[in-house]
């Protein structure tokens, strides 16, 4: 077995090692869960058929979003920015794969791990109070395309950033920048198809909607046929771009590490 596959079962290994802990993030997000789901039942109380989504369509776009948090880490970060700061990327810049499919295999490990840990709470506990819409087993299955495609397009967004810090040598800012790009455009405050006219058409159109809006429209089965090949298609263009973006910027940060006497 080659080196990826053992970067991606540590990470997962090392993302199950405090279930524990895992399991109080999870009870966060679902008690979060619950706090927007009803401000999104107000609201569709008060609009009905809002963006062509229910009531049953809101909550479960609420709390499948809570479940996703952590897998999809829409709030940002990688621990690459630390190894930036103190110059332990020069480590990673010597081993035998590149930069970026060592941290990428490392992430969808801990995406894995996290999902295992803290997708199923929220959106047990959302069923058994309010009642949930979910997909049937092909419903699953181009969910699960999707969910993984969210987090490769995540990983891009994210890897960019924690490259920032060659340059920046803080990632702070930038990370804080682009944390609420993620939480407003990725359909975390609200979902996206409640925004109107251009501003609407634009979220739909940036990367951070292939991280949480298209994977619940899929697990919604608002898309189908010609549809969900299309939304599969515009995830996989993104994470195609940003990871040949990663790719690109990775040599220059290289050549900034050479140049720097590192």
């Amino acid at each position: 077995m080659g080196v990826l596959p053992w970067v991606w079962w540590y990470g997962f290994r090392r993302h199950l090692a405090y279930p524990m802990g895992s399991l109080a993030e999870a009870l966060t997000n679902t008690a979060f869960g619950f706090m927007r789901a009803y401000i999104l039942l107000a609201l569709w109380e008060a609009r009905p058929s809002l963006g062509g989504y229910d009531a049953t369509d809101a909550v479960t776009f609420c709390f499948l979003t809570q479940a996703l948090i952590e897998p999809v880490r829409v709030f940002g970060g990688m621990d690459l920015t630390q190894r930036v700061r103190t110059g332990d990327v020069a480590i990673d810049l010597h081993r035998p794969v590149g930069l970026q499919s060592w941290w990428l295999a490392d992430d969808l490990g801990r995406a894995a791990g996290s999902l295992a840990l803290r997708g199923a709470p929220p959106l047990v506990a959302g069923a058994l109070v309010f009642g949930l819409r979910g997909p049937g087993p092909a419903g699953l299955a181009a969910f699960a395309a999707a969910t993984l495609l969210g987090v490769l397009v995540s990983f891009g967004l994210r890897y960019l950033v924690a490259l920032g810090t060659f340059w920046l040598h803080d990632e702070r800012g930038l990370q804080s920048v682009t944390m609420v790009l993620s939480l407003f455009f990725s359909g975390m405050v609200l979902p996206l198809v409640v925004l109107p006219g251009r501003l609407g058409t634009l979220a739909h159109a940036l990367p951070w909607a292939a991280q949480l809006q298209v994977p619940a429209d899929v697990f919604l089965g608002r898309l189908t046929g010609a549809d969900l090949a299309a939304a599969l298609a515009f995830q996989a263009g993104w994470a195609a771009v940003l990871l040949a973006a990663g790719a690109a910027l990775t040599g220059a940060a290289r050549r900034r590490l050479v140049i720097h006497g590192g």
